[in-house]
């Protein structure tokens, strides 16, 4: 049907624009034909040709040949991937059309129109019939390779600038590593680093330059044994390593891990350094939970989804989506984090796993703060969880409940269940579970343990001792170094204090417990904080 479209149309003399709509517009309704597929009938050519049509404008722009081949090109015009940006980029090159017409609404990365522009009008001449002209719409693909000086894009030199244009290409050899390298060493020299927007474009930058990798990627990593390690040691240094400076060091990591998916390598192994990827962008999910941004956060763990459903495995894409439940959890609405949770015992199923014993007691924890909001059925529900999720965690391995990060430990259980007890208004019960999760804890889990302790303060308001919970909440902040005071940890003190002012009102004590709280702390460069101390700091 699109070969005889465009040849009716050819012979009224529509363009490739034009025949791409009415293939689009006849096609997809039958066929499902996208309008990148459309285009690409409308010029009456294969995929290997659009292919060979990109790798020869990469020759031309003094760049290695792309990965893309028929495969991932026949996933665009199927809708099941989309191209990154310089995929997008050049392909709006080939078929001379702008982003939108191959259905893809961002802006093209070289800030230049793709689209044939029409011709100024002339005097008319007389014409030869027998000269064909070298360059006629229906033929663009054929002769999409112009010369230097008509090419209506840019390389990736030029847009990095005339003092820059004689260095190494920035598409792959790592702008990011640049400025997390500097970021951390500006942090191990113990200057002040700010989470800036340049800090935050390289983290999501290099994120998706994963997604695209993932999309496809063949490749062959090396020294998969050590990467692994390196990956599970982070687990371990996850608590006692301050949040931007863990995250400088996994993302480096993700990086080079990124890279290695540049080459080949057997299925068994692309298999393994897609858990790698999996688990160090859902590790980085949790460091953008403790940092305060939400969005980066939920970008990685869809990242790391992505990895996960490249190895198959359930219990890998069940971890994902339990760590990911705690990002509504925290910040948002516990009815999407019980969502997810029960989403995530799904995932499990009946095998026993560190998903299926974390889901369940996250799944308490999110009904204990629907009954805390007045959910009548919420109670009997947590508790049933708590019961769930004990159970299957007694049937763990010891190195199940090991980690912090990639397990599920006795202490985070017992954390568990003091949340939930302490939500459901049994203050004096989850007093007791919290004080014993603290003799599990060690000082150097800063994290957990802090949160740990400001669930024991709002024990203490549950109570009736609004001072003493405000007290201790204050105290269990200002006992942490100031580079581990995150958002996370900030922000579960300022719910202290709100939940202290709707029960008792504005008593004098919170005027000292929110200038506690006013000091630096590591946050999202979304929330204010002070540029200078306070008059009173100073």
């Amino acid at each position: 049907m699109a070969r005889r479209i465009r040849a009716r149309a050819l012979a009224r003399g529509h363009s490739p624009l034009e025949i791409a709509q009415e293939i689009h517009e006849q096609c997809g309704p039958l066929f499902g034909t996208s309008r990148i597929k459309a285009h690409r009938l409308a010029h009456g050519v294969a995929l290997s040709d659009i292919v060979a049509q990109v790798k020869a404008l990469y020759e031309v722009d003094g760049k290695p040949p792309p990965r893309l081949g028929e495969t991932l090109l026949s996933a665009y015009e199927s809708g099941y991937k989309r191209p990154g940006p310089e995929y997008l980029h050049y392909l709006c090159a080939v078929y001379r059309v702008e982003p939108d017409a191959l259905d893809y609404q961002s802006p093209c990365i070289c800030g230049r129109g793709h689209a044939v522009r029409p011709v100024a009008a002339s005097v008319p001449q007389p014409r030869e019939p027998e000269r064909r002209p070298a360059q006629a719409p229906d033929t663009l693909v054929g002769a999409i390779v112009p010369r230097a000086e008509e090419r209506p894009w840019i390389t990736v030199n030029e847009l990095r600038g005339p003092d820059r244009a004689d260095g190494p290409l920035s598409t792959d050899v790592g702008e990011e590593d640049i400025v997390l390298r500097r970021t951390l060493l500006q942090l191990l020299a113990g200057a002040g680093v700010a989470l800036d927007g340049q800090f935050l474009g390289a983290v999501d930058n290099l994120r998706r330059k994963m997604d695209d990798t993932l999309v496809g990627a063949t490749v062959s990593p090396t020294m998969l044994d050590q990467w692994e390690e390196t990956t599970y040691g982070y687990g371990q240094q996850y608590q006692a390593t301050p949040s931007l400076r863990m995250l400088c060091d996994v993302l480096l990591d993700f990086s080079e891990v990124r890279r290695m998916c540049d080459k080949r390598q057997p299925v068994e192994l692309q298999e393994r350094l897609c858990r790698i990827a999996a688990q160090l962008s859902g590790l980085s999910g949790l460091i953008m939970i403790n940092l305060g941004d939400h969005r980066l956060a939920r970008s990685f763990f869809r990242t790391a989804r992505t990895a996960a459903d490249e190895t198959g495995d359930r219990q890998l894409r069940a971890w994902v989506t339990v760590r990911e439940s705690l990002v509504p959890m925290y910040y948002g609405d516990p009815r999407e984090a019980l969502h997810l949770a029960r989403k995530a015992q799904d995932l499990a199923g009946r095998t026993p796993g560190v998903a299926g014993a974390m889901a369940p007691a996250v799944e308490a924890r999110a009904l204990g703060m629907l009954a805390m909001r007045g959910r009548g059925d919420a109670a009997p529900s947590a508790r049933r969880a708590l019961v769930r999720g004990r159970s299957v965690f007694e049937q763990l391995s010891k190195s199940d409940t090991s980690d912090l990060v990639y397990g599920f430990t006795e202490r985070q259980m017992a954390f568990y269940e003091g949340d939930t007890f302490t939500s459901l208004g049994d203050h004096k019960h989850g007093d007791e579970v919290l004080s014993h999760a603290l003799t599990l804890y060690s000082p150097t889990d800063r994290v957990d343990l802090t949160l740990v302790r400001l669930d024991r303060a709002m024990c203490r308001l549950h109570a009736g001792h609004p001072e003493a919970a405000l007290t201790a909440g204050q105290e269990a902040i200002l006992d942490l170094p100031p580079d581990h005071r995150s958002d996370i940890l900030v922000h579960r003190a300022r719910q202290i204090g709100a939940a202290v002012s709707a029960k008792h009102g504005e008593i004098p004590a919170l005027k000292d417990f929110y200038e506690a709280l006013a000091g630096p702390w590591i946050t999202s460069p979304t929330k204010e904080q002070p540029s200078v101390p306070p008059a009173e700091q100073v």
